[in-house]
C-alpha cells in the first residue's frame, strides 16, 4: 500500500514537470546565435529518401549524398560554418527539432498546415507536381488506377505526407493503410507481398523504379495538395529562416537543383546500385561500424543495470517502508513500460534539460535504467533462495550484516541466478536495437543504412541476424562455462 500511495504521488509530481519540460521550446532567436557560437549547422534528415538524401559507401566508409544535403551544404557555406548531420527516422525529427536536437530539418518535408503549428518553414525548395503508387512489374495490368486498389493494402512512411494522404483519403478510395518508419522496409514488404502498393513522392518513386526492374509505377489520383519541400526550423527563428531563403533564392536563380544536385544524386545512386558496389563485402566496415556500438551499449548497459539491480534488490528487502516502496515503483513502473519509449523518453525529454545529451549516452542510460529493474528482481530471487539458515549460522559465528550478505549469501545467490543474469546479458545485446530509433550507430541502424545504399533489403539483414547470432552464441558458450566452473566448485566445498 505504501509503495501504491508513493507511486501515485510520483506521478502527480511529475506529471506539470514533464508538462513544464516538454512545453519548454528553443527561445525565439536562439538557434542563429547557437549556430554562430559553436560553428556548427546540425541537420536532421532521414537518410531512405534518394534521390534526396541517401548514403553512399565511399571507401568502406559512410557518407550522406543527395540533393537535400547539396541544400544543407550550400547553406552552411552560407552561413559560414561547418554542417553536421544526424540521420533518424522521419517521425522522430519533428520532436528533434522542438526539443534543439538539431538546428534544421531538410528531409524532403512538406509544410503542411498541421506542422506549420509546430514548427516554421523556409519557401519552398523543390515542388513535387504528384504521388505514385510503387507496384510490382508483375502486377502492372492489375492496377492500373488509383480506383484499383480499392480493398488492397497501400504502405506509407509514417508522419509523410503520403501516409496523412493515405489516412485522409482510406473510407472514399477503400484503401487499407500500412504505415512503416522506413521506406526501405516498405519495399520489402512490397516484395514479399505483405502490401499491394507503396505510395511515394514523384521525385522518389521514379529514383527507386529506375534503379529496380522489378517495379512499376501507377500515377496517384488522391485529393492532396502538393505543396512541396521546405527547410523546417524551430518557432521564432526569423533570422535563420531568412538567411535560408537567401541560399534557396540563390540555388534557384542558378537552377542549381536541376542542373546539379538531382544529376549529383542520380549519378551516386547509380554507382551505388552497380553490381560492384552493390556486394557486400563493400559494406563490411558498416556491419562493423554497428557490431562495436552494439557491444559498447550492451557491456555499459549491463554494467549499470548489475549496480542499480543489486542496490534496488536490496532497497526492496529491506525493512524500511520508504526504501521498500522506493525500489517497488522504480522496478514496476520501469517494467510496465515499452523500453523503446524510455529511450524515446531520456533523449527527447531528458535532454531538454540536460543540454547536448549525446544519443548514445541517452541510449546507454535508458537500457541501464531499464535493465536495472530486471536484474533487480533477479537478485531478489537468488537472495530469497538461499536458506535462512544460512544467515543465522553466519550471524550467530559473529559475522556482521554486510559480511554475512558478502562471503555467505551473495555467493549462493549468484550461483542460483546466474542462467538468469546470462539471459539478460543475451537480451541487452539484442535490446541494444532499440537504440536506432534515436540515430545511434548500432547494428541495426548501419543495416538500414546498407540497405538504402544497396536497394537490398534481405541480404542486410541476413547478414545482421548471422552477427546478432555468432555474438550471442559466444556470449552463452561463456556464461555456461562460467556456471560449470561455479557448479564445480560448489560441489567441492
Amino acid at each position: 500500500m505504501t509503495a501504491l500511495l508513493l507511486l501515485a504521488g510520483l506521478f502527480t509530481a511529475a506529471i506539470p514537470a514533464v508538462d513544464a519540460a516538454s512545453s519548454r521550446k528553443v527561445a525565439s532567436g536562439t538557434v542563429m546565435k547557437k549556430i554562430k557560437k559553436s560553428g556548427k549547422l546540425v541537420v536532421g534528415i532521414s537518410a531512405d529518401y534518394p534521390p534526396l538524401e541517401f548514403t553512399k559507401n565511399v571507401n568502406g566508409k559512410n557518407k550522406y549524398v543527395g540533393v537535400d544535403v547539396e541544400l544543407a551544404k550550400q547553406i552552411a557555406k552560407d552561413l559560414g560554418v561547418k554542417l553536421e548531420i544526424k540521420n533518424m527516422d522521419f517521425d522522430s525529427l519533428l520532436v528533434a527539432l522542438e526539443t534543439g536536437k538539431i538546428d534544421v530539418i531538410i528531409s524532403g518535408m512538406t509544410p503542411t498546415a498541421e506542422r506549420k503549428k509546430s514548427i516554421d518553414f523556409s519557401k519552398i525548395y523543390y515542388a513535387e507536381k504528384s504521388d505514385y503508387f510503387v507496384i510490382s512489374k508483375t502486377n502492372k495490368a492489375k492496377y492500373t488506377s488509383t480506383a484499383s486498389f480499392k480493398g488492397k493494402t497501400v504502405g506509407a512512411q509514417t508522419g509523410s505526407l503520403q501516409y496523412t494522404s493515405l489516412k485522409k483519403n482510406a473510407a472514399k478510395s477503400g484503401i487499407k493503410v500500412k504505415g512503416l518508419a522506413k521506406i526501405s522496409n516498405l519495399l520489402m514488404a512490397l516484395k514479399s507481398g505483405k502490401v499491394d502498393a507503396v505510395l511515394l513522392g514523384e521525385l522518389n518513386a521514379k529514383t527507386y523504379t529506375t534503379n529496380d526492374t522489378s517495379l512499376s509505377l501507377v500515377k496517384s489520383s488522391l485529393s492532396q495538395a502538393q505543396m512541396g519541400n521546405a527547410v523546417g526550423v524551430a518557432k521564432g527563428q526569423g533570422d535563420l529562416v531568412k538567411a535560408i531563403n537567401k541560399t534557396i533564392n540563390n540555388c534557384q536563380k542558378q537552377d542549381l537543383f536541376n542542373k546539379k544536385y538531382i544529376p549529383a544524386a542520380a549519378k551516386a545512386m547509380k554507382q551505388a546500385s552497380s553490381k560492384t558496389n552493390n556486394s557486400m563485402s563493400k559494406y563490411a566496415s558498416y556491419f562493423a561500424t554497428g557490431l562495436g556500438y552494439t557491444m559498447i551499449i550492451t557491456i555499459c548497459s549491463i554494467t549499470i543495470g548489475l549496480v542499480l539491480g543489486v542496490i534496488f534488490a536490496l532497497m526492496r528487502l529491506s525493512k524500511n517502508k520508504l526504501l521498500h516502496a522506493i525500489a517497488v515503483c522504480y522496478i514496476e513502473f520501469l517494467r510496465g513500460t515499452p523500453q523503446m519509449v524510455q529511450i524515446m523518453f531520456v533523449y527527447f525529454g531528458v535532454g531538454m534539460l540536460i543540454k547536448n545529451m549525446p544519443a548514445l549516452a541517452a541510449g546507454i542510460i535508458a537500457i541501464g535504467l531499464n535493465s536495472g529493474a530486471y536484474v533487480a528482481e533477479d537478485i531478489r530471487s537468488g537472495i530469497n533462495s538461499v536458506a535462512k539458515g544460512q544467515t543465522e549460522a553466519a550471524r550467530s559465528l559473529g559475522l556482521s550484516q554486510a559480511k554475512t550478505y558478502r562471503y555467505v549469501v551473495f555467493p549462493q545467490a549468484l550461483k542460483n541466478i546466474w542462467p538468469a543474469l546470462g539471459n539478460e546479458f543475451i537480451t541487452l545485446t539484442k535490446d541494444s536495437s532499440l537504440v536506432s530509433v534515436i540515430g545511434v550507430g548500432e547494428l541495426m541502424y548501419e543495416t538500414g543504412l546498407v540497405q538504402t545504399a544497396t536497394y537490398r533489403g534481405v541480404m542486410p539483414l541476413f547478414i545482421t541476424m548471422c552477427i546478432y547470432f555468432v555474438v550471442t552464441f559466444i556470449f552463452t558458450r561463456l556464461l555456461n562455462y562460467f556456471e560449470r566452473r561455479m557448479n564445480l566448485t560448489s560441489s567441492r566445498a
